[in-house]
């Protein structure tokens, strides 16, 4: 699978390590009532996906940049390609 990296251009998946679902760049808040729940649930509650989906991806063997992969589970189609600090920033274009 080749990953459009936004800086570097097209890239080998293999230079890069899946970490999973990129909602994890939304942390819970720790000072609301219920951040207990919250965190086990942002800790341990995961879905499996097929179709859409956006991924975290980290450029190990590459620039150490951190990506947000969206792609199609079932047929490994590469949507599109963010960085993960535009995203958490509010800065993506799906924000």
């Amino acid at each position: 699978m080749i990953i459009p990296h936004p800086v570097l251009g097209p890239r080998d998946a293999q230079e890069f390590v899946y970490l999973g679902d990129a909602s994890l760049l939304n942390r819970p808040d720790w000072q609301v009532e219920g951040a207990g729940e919250a965190y086990h649930d942002y800790m341990y509650q995961r879905d499996n996906p097929a179709g859409l989906h956006r991924e975290l991806w980290f450029h190990e063997q590459g620039d150490r940049s951190w990506l947000v992969v969206t792609r199609d589970t079932t047929t490994h189609e590469i949507l599109k390609v963010e960085m993960a600090r535009d995203v958490a920033l509010g800065e993506g274009a799906d924000r």
